[in-house]
């Protein structure tokens, strides 16, 4: 693949977006991606994937130059597009670490918020631009920022087209930790090698309680946990893991 490139090493996806020269999602980046992604669902080998820039960008935004061919209907082809690739994201069984290098705008923004953790450098720069240009976000934006940040504080970064660096972006809650750039992806690694060294089968039933439960009401969310923490004890490594806590030592998962 010429946009997206992917390596796996101690069990952990590293994928990376290299369009140069902003890393902008065209048409052609975002079907690569799709096919990654479907690489890392379906490989048993991989625990955790983590999803970054090449260069100084995370990625810029979309590629404005496509724009001046698109007509409404396929503005809304292309928004589906986008929207189907990052809800394969969200919903993937396996943790995905967005690694926040630079410029984080527009689709890049929405690239990452579908990411299930995000970690930014200091000096990057986020936000959703895309009304400097007379349109609205197309690829979940409107819908996944004000579910992480609140409605008021995504409204004002949406209408007012504001960016913000990686402190606000930790200070209002859209990344989970923010660190100086030359330590980022050790940060995001060690990271992942922590969550990789988890059950593959708890990893999964935890996510699908997060996700589905955000979008039901908190009893059914409830409910959803209770049947997940039931199938949990169905596995060999909850035998593993608590047997390993009892024996006072590190538990020797299998994924099963």
């Amino acid at each position: 693949m010429s946009n997206v490139h992917l390596e796996v090493k101690e069990r952990i996806a590293c994928v990376t977006i290299d369009h140069p020269p902003a890393n902008a999602l065209n048409r052609a980046t975002l079907e690569e991606l799709e096919q990654v992604l479907d690489r890392v669902e379906k490989d048993s080998d991989i625990k955790v994937a983590v999803v970054t820039g090449e260069g100084k960008f995370f990625v810029a935004g979309a590629d404005i130059k496509e724009f001046l061919q698109v007509n409404r209907d396929e503005g809304d082809g292309l928004a589906r597009l986008g929207q189907r690739v990052f809800n394969r994201i969200e919903n993937l069984k396996k943790p995905v670490i967005a690694a926040i290098n630079g410029a984080c705008l527009g689709g890049g923004l929405e690239l990452a918020l579908a990411c299930h953790i995000r970690i930014a450098a200091s000096d990057a720069k986020l936000g959703l631009p895309e009304l400097n240009l007379g349109l609205i976000p197309g690829y979940g934006g409107t819908q996944r920022l004000p579910r992480v940040i609140g409605k008021e504080k995504a409204t004002e970064l949406i209408l007012a087209s504001r960016m913000i660096d990686g402190e606000e972006a930790f200070q209002t809650g859209l990344v989970s930790k923010v660190v100086p750039l030359e330590s980022l992806m050790d940060e995001v690694q060690s990271l992942a090698r922590t969550i990789a060294s988890k059950s593959a089968v708890s990893l999964q039933l935890a996510l699908e309680a997060i996700n589905d439960g955000l979008n039901a009401p908190l009893e059914k969310g409830l409910e959803l946990e209770a049947e997940n923490f039931g199938k949990a004890f169905a596995s060999e490594d909850m035998l593993e893991g608590v047997q390993a806590f009892l024996d006072k030592r590190s538990p020797q998962f299998k994924d099963k």
